[in-house]
């Protein structure tokens, strides 16, 4: 049993800790609610109607983390019921100019519908959500655009997958470059300096002692930067995990061809110095003697608990059709 209680939230702060393949969602209750992260494309409705239900009313703002797939699943759908979308710099910008890249949907087979951004932050920048205000802290690593908020008063922050309770957020190398684990360390220990009293997560629950939690993922972090063979991996055992997820497993004579056609594995095969056919063998039969994924009724499946998406909702076309943003 822990010797530290869970920290308490203000009122004014509801908190939803979710299963995968969802993010964390936090509720800022005031007179414009604001939501931080949106979850999976598969659960948006069921999002959505939490969030007015907490509410009361409609969500004014949204604020992404980042723009990966279990963070912006429904902002779409709260945008199109009125809610405004705020995001990191870098990724409001690919975002505008619809970038094929974005979100690195296509890329790591993730889906997400298609959504603008209204408001582009930039680190230091202090943003009113519901009736308090959060500082912007820029903290990559996890994705160029990652970032956290910070709220000085009740000292709170919001981490998105910088780190967990029981983790930290895998780096892509291949994508963001070799330095990637370094920023993310960075970007950790900038954090820390903060002192939280709470640290809120994207994923896992509050944790109980925060500053065993940052320098327990310190540690995590620092083996990422000394072992870049060992991020790729960690990485590529985590992007296949999610696809299992999502897709209610997948029979177990597609999923090598499956892998062979994805190009994150592609590009981690080439960090490794192996081929896609070799790191796909590999990829499944770790994860197998591990216990992170199982054989049932002919599908191999996530063991991580996870929420069922109905297969319809995955269907949203890639960034690179989606239709050009609208201009006010």
């Amino acid at each position: 049993m822990s010797r530290h209680p869970t920290p308490a939230l203000p009122r004014w702060a509801t908190w939803w800790q979710r299963p995968f393949p969802d993010a964390n969602t936090l509720l800022l209750h005031g007179r414009q609610p604001a939501l931080i992260d949106t979850g999976f494309v598969g659960h948006a409705e069921e999002t959505a109607a939490w969030a007015r239900a907490q509410a009361g009313t409609a969500i004014g703002l949204v604020v992404n983390t980042h723009w990966h797939s279990d963070h912006v699943g429904g902002n779409a759908l709260l945008q199109a019921q009125g809610a405004a979308i705020a995001a990191g710099a870098p990724e409001a910008e690919a975002i505008s100019r619809r970038d094929p890249g974005c979100c690195a949907a296509e890329y790591l087979d993730q889906p997400v519908a298609p959504y603008t951004v209204d408001v582009s932050l930039d680190d230091g920048q202090v943003l009113r959500l519901g009736d308090t205000d959060w500082e912007v802290v820029r903290t990559p690593g996890h994705t160029p655009g990652h970032l956290a908020l910070w709220q000085p008063d009740e000292r709170l922050l919001v981490v998105g997958d910088a780190l967990s309770d029981y983790d930290v957020g895998w780096v892509n190398l291949a994508l963001d470059g070799l330095d990637a684990a370094t920023t993310a360390l960075a970007s950790l220990k900038r954090m820390a300096d903060l002192a939280p009293r709470v640290i809120l997560p994207s994923h896992g629950p509050i944790p109980t002692d925060p500053e065993a939690a940052f320098a327990a993922a310190v540690r995590r972090a620092q083996r990422l930067v000394d072992d870049p063979d060992g991020a790729v991996r960690y990485g590529a055992r985590r992007i296949f995990a999610f696809a299992l997820m999502i897709r209610g497993g997948i029979p177990a004579a597609e999923a090598e061809p499956y892998l062979h056609a994805r190009t994150w594995l592609t590009d981690a095969a080439r960090l490794l110095d192996t081929t896609p056919e070799s790191l796909a063998t590999e990829l499944i039969t770790t994860m197998t003697r591990a216990g992170a994924i199982a054989l049932r009724d002919g599908r191999l499946h996530a063991t991580t608990p996870h929420t069922p998406s109905p297969a319809e909702t995955l269907r949203v076309p890639y960034p690179r059709t989606w239709p050009p943003p609208k201009r006010p």
